[in-house]
């Protein structure tokens, strides 16, 4: 049974930046890739970006691509989402999601298995 845990979520001036952290356990971390989406109020669950089980594959959304990074640590059994010129459109609650039996990035939220119970990012303007 594979465990996420995100946080690092909070409230942001537009402009600013923020790095989302995704802690997992449970599984072989090292096997699978990890995709992160967001949901806004009223809104469909939606991809951000994704990292296959190496690190050397990554994905983005276009609405984050060129401000975006995502990474993982092995060591320490985490993915980070950082996000740079947070937009209020960016507000939203994030969630990682992990599935060990893929291993490359997915963009499709139904491809994940596991996800977390989500961080809210609140942008003002």
């Amino acid at each position: 049974q594979v465990q996420l845990v995100e946080s690092g979520g909070g409230l942001v001036q537009a402009g600013g930046s923020l790095r989302l952290s995704c802690a997992v356990s449970g599984g072989t971390f090292s096997n699978y890739a990890v995709g992160w989406f967001r949901q806004a109020p009223g809104k469909e669950r939606e991809f951000v970006a994704a990292i296959s089980w190496s690190g050397r594959t990554t994905d983005y959304a276009d609405s984050v691509k060129g401000r975006s990074t995502i990474s993982r640590d092995s060591a320490k059994n985490t993915v980070y989402l950082q996000i740079n010129s947070l937009k209020p459109e960016d507000t939203a609650v994030y969630y990682c999601a992990a599935d060990d039996r893929l291993h490359f990035p997915a963009v499709l939220a139904a491809e994940y298995d596991y996800w977390g119970q989500g961080t809210q990012v609140t942008v003002s303007s």
